[in-house]
C-alpha cells in the first residue's frame, strides 16, 4: 500500500505558536500533504503557513470563554474534548502529543502512531516544578492537585488506543517505559539547520531563549548572571514573565518575542547558549550548534543526546541516566564524536551554573564553530523525514497484512 493513497489524520494538542512540537507537526504536514489536522485549540495566524493552510478542526475548547489566553485552565476538560473527535474514514492516525493528543479515539480499522514529545510533565515528573510557590497561584495549585490523579489514570488507560509509540529522545522513551509500560522507537525531531549560519564575529553576551515555563529554569540563569555581572540576553515570553523580570539585574536584557530570523542572528553572535532546564529533547541547543555556538546546559534529559560536553569527566556528580543517554548518542553519524560542543553542569543550582560559565570561559578556545555545525547536521529535518516515513510505511504495511 502506498502511503500517498492513505487517508491520514494528524492530531496535535493545540496550535498557539511555533515551538518544537509545531515544527514537528509542520514536517508531518510535508510528509502527508493530504492530511487533516485535529486540535483542541487554534489561534489563527500563530503557526506556519504549512500548518495554517491545512484543514484544521478544533474542539469545544475553542468556543470557551477566554480560551485563546487562558486555555490551560481548561486542562480538566482536555481528555473529554480530545475524545469527541470523530475520525471515521481515516486509515492512519498520527498524534503529535505532549498532553492529551495521544488519547484520541481512532477508528477500529485505523492504525494509530503516537509521536510523543513528553508524557504530561505537570502530572508526572515535573509537577513540583510547576506548582512551586511563586510560580503558580493558590487556585491553580489546588486545581492541579485535584485533577492530577484522574489525569494520570486516564493518561495510562488510553495507551491501549496507540498501536506504536515514537519518542523524540531516549530520555522520553525511558519515561514512556516507566509511566506507561510501553516501548517506543526513538526518532529525533526535525531541526531546520539551514536557517542557521556561522557569523563572522561573536559579541559579548550569553543567550537564553524559549517559553517562560517554570521547568525551563530561566530564573536560575538570571540569578547566576546577576552574580557574574555578565550580559545575558533573554528572548521569549510566557507565564513566568513578570516574576523573571523582577529577578533581573542591570546586566539582564529582555527582548520579548523575536522572529525566526532575529533568533538565528542572536544565536550566531552569542558567546554561548545557556540552557538551564531539563528538556525532553531540546531543539534550541541543536540550533545553537548549527550556528557554530557552544551550549552551557544542565546535563540531564535530551541535551545529553545532542551535546558533547567538554567537561564530561570533570564533575564527579554526573548522573547515571545522563551517562547512559550519552553512550547511546548516534555518534556514528558525527564527523568526530569526541569534538566538544558544550559544557554541562549537573546540579540545578546558581553556584554550579556559575562554575560551568567560568569553566567555559577558561576553555572557550576549544570549540570549533565548523565542527559544532557539522555535529548539528545529525539532527537535520531531512533525517527526521527519512526515518519517520520509513517507520510509518513499515508499520502501516505490517498492519495492513494483519488486518482482515
Amino acid at each position: 500500500m502506498i502511503l500517498a493513497e492513505v487517508k491520514v489524520a494528524l492530531i496535535h494538542d493545540w496550535l498557539t505558536g511555533m515551538r518544537g512540537g509545531e515544527r514537528c507537526l509542520e514536517s508531518l504536514c510535508e510528509l502527508f500533504p493530504g492530511a487533516d489536522i485535529f486540535t483542541l485549540l487554534h489561534m489563527k495566524g500563530s503557526v506556519s503557513k504549512a500548518i495554517e493552510e491545512r484543514r484544521i478542526r478544533t474542539s469545544v475548547i475553542q468556543t470557551l470563554p477566554c480560551a485563546a489566553t487562558c486555555y490551560r485552565y481548561y486542562l480538566p476538560l482536555f481528555p473529554w474534548a480530545i475524545e469527541q473527535f470523530t475520525l471515521d474514514g481515516y486509515d492512519l492516525v498520527i498524534s503529535s502529543s505532549h498532553c492529551v493528543a495521544k488519547g484520541v479515539k481512532p477508528p477500529s480499522r485505523a492504525l494509530h502512531i503516537a509521536y510523543v514529545h513528553t508524557p504530561m510533565r505537570y502530572i508526572w515528573d515535573m509537577r513540583n516544578a510547576y506548582a512551586a510557590p511563586g510560580r503558580m497561584g493558590p487556585a491553580s495549585r489546588l486545581l492541579l492537585r485535584t485533577v492530577t490523579g484522574r489525569l494520570r489514570r486516564w493518561d495510562v488507560a488510553v495507551n491501549s488506543r496507540v498501536d506504536h509509540f515514537v519518542a523524540n529522545s531516549l530520555h522520553v522513551a525511558h519515561r514512556i517505559r516507566r509511566h506507561y509500560n510501553r516501548e517506543a522507537t526513538v526518532i529525533y525531531p526535525p531541526v531546520e539547520t539551514a536557517r542557521f549560519h556561522i557569523a563572522g564575529r561573536t559579541d559579548d553576551y550569553y543567550l537564553v531563549a524559549g517559553a517562560f515555563a517554570p521547568y525551563k529554569r530561566i530564573d536560575l540563569a538570571i540569578e547566576a548572571f546577576n552574580r557574574l555581572r555578565r550580559r545575558l540576553v533573554i528572548v521569549g515570553d510566557g507565564q513566568e514573565g513578570s516574576r523573571l523580570r523582577r529577578l533581573a539585574g542591570p546586566t539582564i536584557e529582555f527582548l520579548g518575542q523575536r522572529s525566526d530570523r532575529e533568533v538565528a542572528d542572536l544565536l550566531s553572535r552569542c558567546r554561548a547558549l545557556v540552557f538551564p532546564g531539563e528538556e525532553d529533547f531540546g531543539i534550541l541547543p541543536v540550533e545553537a550548534m548549527a550556528s557554530g555556538r557552544p551550549v552551557i546546559a544542565y546535563g540531564r534529559g535530551g541535551v545529553t543526546e545532542t551535546v558533547i560536553p567538554l567537561n564530561r569527566s570533570t564533575f564527579n556528580v554526573q548522573r547515571s541516566e545522563s551517562q547512559h543517554a550519552f553512550s547511546l548518542q548516534p555518534s556514528a553519524f558525527s564527523p568526530d564524536p569526541c569534538t566538544p560542543t558544550g559544557v554541562f553542569f549537573y546540579e540545578q543550582t546558581v553556584e554550579e551554573l556559575i562554575r560551568a560559565v567560568d569553566f567555559f570561559e577558561r576553555s572557550s578556545d576549544r570549540f570549533d564553530p565548523e565542527a559544532l555545525r557539522a555535529h548539528a547536521l545529525i539532527f537535520d529535518r531531512s533525517n527526521f523525514e527519512k526515518r519517520m516515513i520509513a517507520f510509518v510505511s513499515e508499520c502501516y504495511e505490517t498492519w495492513k497484512r494483519r488486518t482482515p
